[in-house]
């Protein structure tokens, strides 16, 4: 059996969600009804995870992100610190009659974050959006349109600005396709809109 999670006693956290074994909920964060957790996840200080959202395993949601129902969160995925993963088209705190918007006055809709993908500090991501694995948002973005597997993104609205590999180092243009990180010395080639590492 592994370790139990660690919730600290400032930290509110629903009896109906589901947090995995090693993890840990910081001071003043919030972790809703029906939320599921993996195991050795960390969420940090003043953050959200909203009612029903899925994270996987070894997970960080650094301080004060907010993470809004109904994201889906893979396997090691990286939230920096002030992100915001809306859940709303069309944002209004009343309908058109003036009368107060009730949770039937509205469709919900997700943020999509694919395994070992990155969330810069302070960006947002406007749902519906879906993060390719491995990615990379940069810090300050605002995303409003899917971002490919591997892509380095930034800007508001982000587009792309290159590739990034398993490292999150910026590759560096190997000719013909062909792609390198200056860290591992591993090669990456482009197919199909995004890159794959080569084996040796």
């Amino acid at each position: 059996m592994g370790n139990p999670p660690r919730i600290v006693s400032t930290a509110d956290v629903s009896d109906e969600a589901v947090i995995g074994d090693g993890s840990s909920i910081w001071h003043l964060a919030q972790v809703r009804e029906h939320a599921v957790l993996g195991e050795n996840c960390i969420v940090g200080r003043g953050a959200y995870i909203g009612e029903g959202v899925h994270m996987g395993r070894n997970c960080k949601v650094q301080n004060y992100a907010l993470v809004y129902e109904p994201a889906a969160i893979a396997d090691g995925v990286f939230i920096g610190p002030a992100v915001v993963l809306t859940n709303d088209h069309f944002p209004r705190a009343v309908n058109a009659d003036g009368s107060i918007k009730s949770a039937d006055d509205w469709e919900q809709v997700g943020v999509t974050i694919e395994e070992g993908a990155a969330i810069g500090a302070r960006s947002v991501c406007v749902a519906p959006v879906r993060i390719g694995a491995w990615a990379l948002v940069a810090a300050g973005s605002v995303v409003v349109k899917d971002v490919p597997p591997f892509a380095l993104v930034a800007g508001v609205p982000a587009k792309q600005i290159g590739w990034v590999g398993y490292e999150g180092v910026k590759l560096e243009p190997a000719g013909d396709g062909m792609w390198r990180c200056p860290k591992s010395g591993s090669v990456y080639e482009e197919v199909d809109n995004t890159i794959r590492k080569v084996e040796a």
